[in-house]
């Protein structure tokens, strides 16, 4: 912790004194959330997707792992077991809505969340390693959302997969091992989708990890602030409980609210009715699109149309990963004293 004057955990209750001395969680979590973490006072409501990301990632496990109970990865009856969820086991619709649109709802407040660090400059020394846990954290976020839309196995989940996975054909010489070896053969089948939902099954945790290590890095140098100046003593600080989890509290609220409204009137808003056709490799549809939080991406792909020197889809493919692995990057790209 860089702030020294920081109110240090003092158990009173004995048994509380005899878990710190043994087993100091409770002064972890005090020092991660409680009057031990200091914040600037002068935080705004950008700073309050922090705790929606971990809201939502929360659903999104919770749920997930329910959801997992009942599901069967075969291509010869997952879509109907995802039928079975939305029919038969109780509260199995809510659950898949939630899960759903919960990753909507993640993403959301993930770009928010980054959108903020840009603006702000929160990218900037002393606080690149939240930045770079941050962009991991976006990097295993796409490659569970994108893994789970295949589970249902819809028209949409089946060549979506197909083209996605077909990206990698385009890199030369090494292309389409790498694709057959992500397929598990030559088309999207049986071993496609185990090893997508063991991976899917398996990745929030993974997130959950490094959400842990970015939560961490933050406190170690403090958070940033609208105005760039950092914190100069306890004048400048107030604790983040009680002052920010109420905050936080408002924000969640009125989030969560709105996430029920889409969940119960309008559940599928985000998604493509083509899904709700069972995948078929002899029926392309006529149009392939990938669910709205890839579109920036896939309008790179797709923005480029002519070969020069190289093919024009291997391009597309190097420009989209580059406006991915370019944020790495950025906190030693700008050179700017002032955020």
């Amino acid at each position: 912790m860089s702030f020294p004057w920081a109110k240090q955990y003092e158990p009173k209750h004995p048994l509380m004194r005899w878990m710190d001395s043994k087993l100091p969680l409770p002064r972890f979590i005090y020092g991660a959330t409680g009057g031990g973490y200091p914040v600037p006072r002068n935080l705004n409501y950008f700073w309050n997707f922090g705790a929606l990301n971990a809201t939502a990632l929360t659903i999104q496990i919770v749920t997930g792992l329910v959801l997992a109970m009942h599901y069967a990865a075969n291509t010869g009856i997952a879509f109907k077991s995802v039928e079975h969820i939305m029919r038969d086991v109780n509260s199995g619709w809510l659950l898949r809505y939630l899960h759903m649109n919960g990753a909507s709802l993640f993403f959301i407040s993930v770009y928010i969340h980054m959108f903020r660090g840009l603006y702000f400059g929160s990218y900037k020394a002393p606080r690149e390693m939240a930045w770079l846990l941050g962009v991991v954290i976006l990097l295993l976020l796409m490659a569970t959302a994108f893994m789970g839309y295949v589970l249902p196995w819809g028209q949409m989940s089946f060549w979506g997969a197909k083209v996605i996975t077909g990206l990698f054909s385009a890199i030369p010489y090494v292309g389409e091992p790498i694709q057959t070896w992500l397929l598990g053969g030559y088309a999207p089948d049986n071993a496609t989708l185990n090893r997508f939902f063991a991976l899917h099954y398996l990745l929030p945790f993974v997130i959950a990890g490094v959400a842990i290590l970015h939560v961490w890095s933050i406190h170690i140098p403090g958070s940033n602030n609208p105005t760039g100046v950092d914190v100069k003593g306890p004048q400048d600080t107030v604790p983040f409980h009680p002052y920010y989890t109420a905050k936080d509290g408002v924000s969640l609220g009125a989030a969560l609210t709105l996430f029920a409204m889409i969940v119960f009137f309008y559940p599928n808003a985000f998604g493509h009715a083509d899904n709700y056709i069972p995948a078929n490799p002899l029926s392309t549809p006529a149009h392939i699109v990938p669910e709205w939080y890839f579109w920036p991406f896939y309008a790179i792909l797709r923005a480029f149309t002519v070969d020069f020197i190289l093919p024009a889809k291997l391009w597309g493919v190097l420009a989209m990963f580059a406006s991915i692995f370019l944020l790495f990057f950025l906190p030693w790209l700008d050179n700017s004293h002032v955020r």
